[in-house]
């Protein structure tokens, strides 16, 4: 009787000839209906993944730009930057007079990828170059991850992760303010892990393998996707061996020994890759860098736990420094927030740990605030944690709770957005050249091409294309924070001073750059001309050009 019943219920419900079809089920809700009209409305993968790459780079760029022409770069990092892509342009080592005379800048960091710049600069020469290269860079970023995310999850998580990348604070602060080489290792950490993500395993090594030519601490970060690729080789290992026991009478021997060899592959891989990143840092470390530095050393060991760190006390005031000050809490906060605090569920964060484990073990405050640029790198690693986990980890972010958690996502980029620096593009005064700026490329001018200046750090990006720069508080002396007791050795043609520069610590002590300027004046340097708190000197034995 019940059979016969549902018969009927069941016909019942088929269409028939005739008959006019059910109207569709329209979703309840606002929220609903918008996301119906964004999935029938979103381009597809690749056309929405090229779309919010090009919108990216178009902020980004503009907003590099902007800030630049308003004097809100500096000769570090800008200036530095820009003078060793100046020299790579022209086939010459990489000597960068900011940092200090005749210093090669392979002995600060390791980053001989700078050298593909080169091309691009020779042809445009110039700090917009490096600005509008990094935006490009940064940008395409977006790009793999909104792709898998659409496939993997649909065209609304897709919009929201494109969003959330390009819109990050983290990439938004390194795009915003002068250039780093950091720029190059956001697309290889994006692509690699994307490719972890999906399973391809070979791919990802090979987009991650040029991080060793990036910056020297890279090495760890590709030593870590070795780490993942063990760690994922390892569990399916015992997967396998419990299902090899479930399934024992079902399986061929020959399967098996397929099976073993597609889990073996991943750990020999794995393996290789820990001890290439480990080994390649060590040696960029140890070996490279001292071997260029002027002081025979790696110049940011002071930076890192001391002797005292063998110790008791020291292994106990190291580990309360991975946790105090508060700073740090609120870094881990910025971090985990963009990805609605599921993302870091996700084993692909493993490649995270490196650098946030020499960031708060370093005693460089600015390593742990939740700006610079020192963050740009977690951002692709953090966000495809985050496709990960809506792809493949269901039950860590079921039904409901994935939709709240993309909201969550959409919410803290639309208040990071309106708080770091893309908020610049509906301000009316980043659109106005200052009347500092103004007065100071006046003063420049004076200055003729390829010859040698001393300047203030703010300054320094607009002299670097043109002329060999130096800064201003560099003289005689061996404590760089004791009065200077000269000039330096080979002394600049022109000085140039702005005395509202807001660098006042790093790398020009201010009261330093002052007792310069008197040094100078001493030694017979004659003002020309004081505009607007700039101040320019020139060599008592060079000729002003605009004298008549």
């Amino acid at each position: 009787m019940v059979e016969s019943v549902m018969e009927s219920v069941v016909r019942s419900a088929e269409p028939r000839a005739g008959r006019i079809s059910p109207a569709p089920v329209v979703p309840y809700g606002r929220s609903a209906r918008l996301r119906a009209v964004l999935r029938e409305r979103l381009p597809g993968p690749r056309g929405l993944a090229w779309s919010l790459t090009g919108l990216f780079f178009v902020l980004y760029a503009t907003v590099a730009v902007l800030r630049n022409d308003r004097m809100l770069n500096a000769g570090f990092d800008l200036g530095i930057f820009e003078q060793a892509v100046r020299a790579y342009a022209h086939g010459q080592a990489p000597v960068v007079e900011l940092k200090g005379p005749g210093y090669n800048l392979l002995g600060d960091h390791f980053h001989p990828i700078l050298v593909l710049l080169a091309p691009l600069y020779r042809l445009f020469p110039g700090s917009d170059t490096l600005l509008v290269a990094q935006a490009a860079l940064l940008a395409s970023a977006c790009y793999p991850l909104t792709r898998w995310a659409h496939r993997a999850v649909g065209p609304v998580a897709a919009l929201v992760v494109g969003l959330g990348v390009g819109a990050s604070w983290g990439i938004v602060s390194a795009a915003a303010k002068d250039f780093h080489e950091i720029a190059f290792a956001v697309p290889m950490l994006a692509f690699g892990a994307v490719a972890l993500g999906q399973r391809r395993w070979w791919a990802a090594v090979l987009w991650t393998a040029p991080l060793l030519l990036v910056k020297e601490d890279l090495g760890l970060t590709f030593a870590a996707v070795g780490g993942y690729l063990v760690w994922q080789a390892v569990r399916e290992r015992r997967a396998g061996r419990r299902q090899g026991r479930e399934r024992a009478q079902e399986q061929t021997r020959q399967q098996t020994r397929q099976q073993t060899r597609q889990q073996a592959a991943p750990l020999g891989l794995g393996i290789a890759v820990i001890l290439l990143g480990a080994v390649g840092s060590a040696i960029e470390i140890l070996v490279l860098l001292p071997a260029m530095n002027p002081s025979g050393a790696f110049a940011y060991w002071g930076q890192l736990p001391g002797e005292e760190g063998a110790s008791g006390a020291g292994v106990l005031s190291l580990a309360l420094g991975l946790l105090w000050p508060p700073m740090k809490w609120l870094l881990v906060f910025m971090l985990a927030a963009p990805v609605a605090f599921f993302g870091v569920r996700s084993p692909l964060v493993l490649l995270c740990v490196p650098t946030l484990g020499w960031r708060f073990v370093a005693g460089n405050e600015h390593y742990w605030t939740p700006g610079f640029h020192y963050s740009a790198i977690l951002m692709p690693v953090l966000f495809a944690g985050f496709v990960d986990v809506l792809s493949r980890r269901r039950e860590l972010l079921p039904g409901v709770w994935r939709r709240r958690a993309l909201g969550f996502s959409a919410a803290f980029t639309a208040v990071t957005a309106a708080v770091y620096p893309l908020h610049d593009l509906v301000l009316p005064s980043a659109w106005r050249t200052p009347e500092h700026v103004v007065a100071a490329r006046q003063v420049l001018d004076r200055i003729p091409d390829g010859d040698t200046v001393a300047s203030s750090n703010r300054l320094a990006p607009m002299l670097t294309s043109r002329t060999t720069v130096s800064l201003v508080c560099y003289g005689a002396g061996g404590d760089p924070k004791a009065p200077p007791t000269g000039l330096p050795a080979d002394p600049p043609r022109w000085v140039v001073f702005d005395r509202t520069d807001p660098t006042v610590k790093v790398p020009c002590p201010v009261e330093r750059s002052r007792q310069m300027l008197q040094l100078y004046r001493e030694h017979g340097y004659v003002e020309i001309v004081e505009r607007d708190g700039i101040t320019l000197l020139r060599s008592p034995q060079v000729r002003d050009p605009a004298a008549p």
